[in-house]
């Protein structure tokens, strides 16, 4: 069983950065085995196909990397754009630049004490799309998923999200989500983890199995 704390001065400042690298050993070698037609696949990111997820994050871990960080930078405009310029590369380029992306970009984000911490779970949610998209095992689970509950916790704090406890399968304490600040009860969920993240990441819940009481599904996404 594990535990994972309610207060933000267990922070690790170390997380993001071993969630990339966690994610990238195990991601990097999927994409290189896979056929150039598994890249044209959709996933569940409206209009993306798993080449548009990957030339996204790899983009994204990029502007990490080079401390790039303009107006309007995570727009969905901007994405567009970062996805548009890597039109014509090869399959094998973008694999080539997400890689360094996961290697690099922890120290840096580790800098930002916490305030891009969301670029690190957004990259392994966005790993997890992929695994979807191929009807692989593992899609928001895995090795990385004790580091990203975590993250969760933290950045729906930062956030201000809504308060919630969720009594997950495996762990010993709920975990608790959210801004506790007393002017709402908290939310409960009784469930699965990989269905908690997509609860709050907006993913597809066919399938999945879990009880939520004192919150509607649409009031939990904190990010795309």
């Amino acid at each position: 069983m594990t535990t994972i704390s309610h207060h933000d001065e267990t922070y690790d400042p170390e997380r993001p950065g071993r969630l990339l690298r966690t994610e990238r050993d195990l991601l990097i070698p999927l994409l290189r085995d896979a056929d150039d037609s598994a890249y044209a696949v959709r996933t569940c990111c409206p209009g993306w196909t798993v080449r548009h997820v990957l030339a996204h994050c790899s983009s994204a871990l990029l502007r990490v990397v080079e401390r790039r960080f303009e107006e309007g930078v995570y727009s969905p405009e901007s994405n567009d754009r970062d996805i548009a310029e890597r039109a014509d590369w090869s399959n094998s380029r973008i694999v080539d630049e997400l890689e360094r992306g996961m290697t690099e970009a922890g120290p840096v984000i580790t800098e930002f004490k916490g305030r891009l911490d969301g670029v690190s779970l957004g990259e392994w949610v966005h790993a997890g799309d992929v695994r979807e998209a191929w009807g692989l095992p593992g899609a928001y689970g895995g090795a990385g998923l004790p580091d990203a509950l975590a993250l969760l916790g933290e950045y729906s704090r930062r956030t201000e999200a809504l308060p919630l406890h969720a009594d997950v399968d495996g762990y010993d304490e709920p975990l608790a989500l959210g801004a506790h600040d007393g002017k709402r009860s908290p939310a409960r969920y009784i469930g699965d983890a990989p269905t908690l993240i997509r609860l709050y990441t907006g993913r597809p819940l066919a399938g999945t199995r879990y009880e939520l009481a004192g919150a509607k599904e649409a009031e939990l996404p904190i990010f795309d």
